[in-house]
């Protein structure tokens, strides 16, 4: 009898595996999106009616929902405010899609997310002001959008954060100096955009920096001396602004950087052991080719 009594239970637990499945919440969280973004007409579409460990770009893990990755699969429409129910979500990639609209404060509560990736679209508004409560960013990427306003301070609240690139939008203001507090920053591009004043001293902090992309800005003032402690760069662009002068640029170690890209005039820079065949304009660097829409 007791044999047969385990077996029920067993047999119980296997059918409740099986049909373990996410929470009902995170199910319609995921529904809305699909329907704000227009997934009838996805590429790769989800089948509503099977499991939701079966859509495409969705990982399921301990049966809840921590990765969607929809690269250029065309999606269109507006993202809800319905994500911030994804607690676990820790990989958000709609890079390279056609997708509208402002993006959601409540995505500020996406508080275990890693990476956001939504380069080339066409998203537009202001970054929202408490970006800095995502405390588990590791990459951030929003490159070729219509983002408008300044660039939240809040920034610089994200301790791990080793990739930002806001590059070629419509972004205005200054650098916020708490960017300087981003010591595990390993590339920062702001490339093409309407930033004005001078470049904070504080980014001389970002000892890890590899890659300080400015250039075709509005920057001005003199380069920070500052600039001389980045001990690991080797990539900076900063050309087409308004500096007065680049003369820091010397206390900067050029022996093992691959790109200096700068408007230096007629000012005179003693650079050691530079290769100046090296340099190269400044690019945003993309997962893929895709066309970028005018923003003027």
């Amino acid at each position: 009898m007791k044999k047969l009594f385990y077996t029920l239970v067993l047999g119980l637990l296997a059918v409740n595996f099986i049909a373990a499945e996410v929470p009902n919440k995170e199910k319609k969280a995921l529904v809305e999106f699909y329907e704000s973004t227009n997934g009838n007409e996805w590429q790769k579409k989800w089948d509503l009616d099977a499991p939701v460990k079966t859509w495409y770009g969705v990982k399921v893990v301990n049966d809840q929902v921590v990765e969607i990755n929809l690269f250029r699969n065309n999606l269109q429409g507006s993202l809800p405010e319905s994500i911030a129910k994804l607690k676990e979500l820790k990989v958000l990639n709609i890079a390279f899609n056609n997708i509208r609209g402002e993006l959601p404060l409540g995505i500020t509560k996406l508080k275990n997310l890693e990476v956001l990736k939504i380069e080339m679209n066409k998203i537009k508004g202001h970054l929202p002001e408490r970006l800095g409560n995502m405390e588990s960013l590791v990459e951030f990427t929003a490159f070729n959008n219509f983002l408008t306003g300044a660039i939240p301070s809040s920034i610089g609240e994200i301790s791990g954060l080793k990739v930002l690139n806001l590059s070629s939008n419509n972004l205005k203001g200054s650098i916020p100096n708490s960017l300087g507090d981003l010591t595990s920053l390993e590339s920062l591009g702001l490339f093409e955009n309407g930033l004005d004043g001078a470049i904070p001293q504080e980014l001389g902090n970002l000892g890890q920096l590899k890659e300080l992309v400015l250039a075709n800005n509005q920057l001005g003032g003199e380069i920070p001396a500052e600039f001389g402690q980045l001990a690991s760069l080797k990539v900076l662009q900063i050309q087409n602004n308004k500096f007065d002068s680049f003369k820091n640029l010397q206390y900067m170690n050029t022996q093992d950087m691959l790109v200096l890209d700068f408007d230096n005039g007629d000012e005179k820079i003693d650079f050691k052991k530079f290769d100046f065949s090296k340099t190269r304009m400044a690019d945003t660097k993309f997962d893929d080719e895709g066309e970028v829409e005018d923003k003027n």
